[in-house]
């Protein structure tokens, strides 16, 4: 049961980690089990990302007030369909597809088998090296803008984003590679990262908030909490993330993933730790 300082604790990781490439989720539960406290679980973890979500929202409000208003005007209003915000309201629909049908999907199996801490440890570090590889990559091209965004492209966001459904792989820095992969700056990777996660962590967090009360007692007080925090702090991360990457690389991100990884698993093959350490059954 998550008492409230666990929950202040896991608000304070869920926030400052969300929105870096480093997967909030893996820290959530590996932090939990190093702590020897229960998995927070999936619903848990679904709950506090409408915290750091919101401040998403908060960031980029005026962004997503042209991008509604300007796709909804142009469903009425054939000559606005061409307009970018219109565009951009199409591929953040088109994106959402496939993590919404592969988390229907695979939902008992994201929530028990893939939160092992092998897993875990093991996509720390294979998205670790492909973030690096992509960013290496994309330094060599000539770099896109999010203006120059396509349908294709945004499905391919898409089926990136749906991967961090596996702990450890995390949304930010899945979409992200994508985007450098593509030949997007790693402005615009991240700018449409954050606008495509929009959709997908609301529905998730909305589902999820009515597992919260399941058990022997509810968790309703330290939820709320974990998620305040966590709106605070994620706001705050992702100003400071998007001007960092503007002159900076991801490779401090994909050191700190590859080291995080190795003691992960060191910590589960010593025995230190069990594969399943905090679970609850």
């Amino acid at each position: 049961m998550i008492n409230w300082f666990h929950a202040a604790v896991l608000g304070l990781i869920q926030g400052l980690t969300e929105f870096l490439p480093v997967s909030s989720s893996a820290h959530l539960r590996v932090s939990s089990a190093l702590l020897g406290w229960d998995d927070p679980g999936a619903a848990f973890t679904a709950v506090t990302q409408l915290g750091t979500e919101t401040a998403v929202l908060i960031y980029f409000r005026k962004d997503i007030a042209r991008i509604i208003s300007t796709w909804a005007a142009s469903l009425v209003k054939p000559e606005l369909r061409s307009d970018p915000n219109a565009r951009m309201g199409w591929f953040v629909i088109v994106g959402t597809l496939p993590i919404g049908i592969l988390g229907k999907l695979f939902q008992d199996t994201i929530e028990t088998q893939l939160r092992d801490l092998r897993i875990i440890g093991t996509t720390l570090i294979l998205f670790g090296v492909i973030l690096a590889f992509a960013d290496r990559t994309r330094a060599v091209r000539s770099a896109r803008p999010i203006t120059a965004l396509t349908f294709p492209h945004a499905l391919g966001y898409g089926f990136a984003q749906s991967l961090a459904l596996i702990p450890g792989v995390s949304r930010s820095g899945g979409t992200i590679s994508a985007g450098l992969l593509l030949s997007y700056s790693r402005e615009a990777a991240a700018r449409y990262s954050f606008l495509l996660a929009i959709p997908a962590v609301l529905a998730s967090g909305v589902l999820e908030l009515f597992k919260i009360g399941e058990g022997p007692a509810p968790a309703w007080g330290p939820t709320v909490l974990a998620t305040l925090i966590a709106f605070v702090v994620g706001y705050a991360a992702i100003a400071w993330f998007l001007k960092y990457i503007s002159n900076n690389s991801f490779t401090p991100f994909v050191v700190y993933r590859i080291l995080l990884g190795v003691l992960i698993i060191g910590l589960v093959t010593t025995g230190f730790l069990a594969p399943d350490a905090g679970a609850v059954h």
